[in-house]
């Protein structure tokens, strides 16, 4: 079993209040969500803001496949969020079942 965790922060500008960044955050969380079925949190960052870190976890069985789907997560969060990403970090580690 592989565990794969992406790890993006964003640096947004323009935002007057912590509800203006909790829309970016929903929006994107529910775009990732929707498309590759991964588990999305927001860490670190909660109020800041300017400032938004993500945190992508998603298991597969196959390294492979999960790096695959990470891959394609991170692209697709570049593309549709129009905030500027300062630090991405993808981290894939195996754990042996009993």
């Amino acid at each position: 079993m592989f565990l794969g965790i992406l790890g993006v922060e964003f640096r947004l500008h323009g935002n007057e209040s912590l509800k203006d960044k909790r829309r970016v955050a929903l929006s994107l969380k529910r775009k990732v969500r929707n498309k590759f079925n991964v588990s999305v949190a927001e860490v670190g960052s909660e109020n800041d803001m300017n400032s938004l870190r993500l945190a992508f976890v998603s298991v597969s069985n196959e390294k492979r496949h999960l790096e695959s789907r990470m891959t394609k997560c991170l692209s697709m969060v570049e593309a549709v969020c129009p905030e500027e990403m300062v630090y991405s970090e993808l981290d894939i580690q195996g754990a042996d079942m009993p």
